[in-house]
């Protein structure tokens, strides 16, 4: 399966960074370069639902795969929500539920390098220009973050 890989290296540590990542506030600034209004609604605990919401109504449904705190975190996806219908059967969910998307930090001289990896399949070609147009802004949001 391809994927799609976005690294950068931040000057913070792994657990600052993942606050970053991750606590409420900090996840809509840097999300908000894919859509204003992001929010994530879960309890964060491997094995739970995830709903990533666009602020507009519509959100992804996912479960947290794994989460190893300032280590690594991996979502699957497995479908959306939409009007408030799930759509977890239809051909074009089914075309990319079951993809991962994985965060991995790690520590390098006293920096964090964060690597983004995300299951491409099911992406249109247009999907996938978004995505690799909008990652970098999202880790530059972040960047700015965690080096505050």
């Amino acid at each position: 399966m391809e994927k799609m890989v976005f690294q950068t290296l931040i000057s913070a540590s792994k657990e600052k960074l993942w606050d970053s990542l991750w606590t409420d506030a900090n996840y809509q600034v840097w999300t908000s370069a894919f859509a204003e209004g992001s929010k994530a609604e879960s309890d964060w605990k491997k094995g739970s639902r995830i709903l990533f919401t666009d602020g507009k109504g519509s959100c992804m449904i996912s479960m947290i795969a794994e989460n190893r705190p300032y280590d690594f975190m991996s979502f699957q996806h497995l479908g959306e929500l939409k009007n408030g219908v799930e759509d977890m059967e239809t051909a074009k969910t089914q075309g990319w539920a079951g993809a991962y998307e994985n965060y991995t930090l790690k520590d390098v001289n006293g920096k964090t390098e964060l690597t983004v990896e995300m299951d491409n399949m099911g992406m249109s070609q247009d999907m996938l220009d978004y995505f690799n147009n909008t990652w970098p802004k999202a880790l530059e949001k972040l960047k700015g973050i965690a080096e505050e």
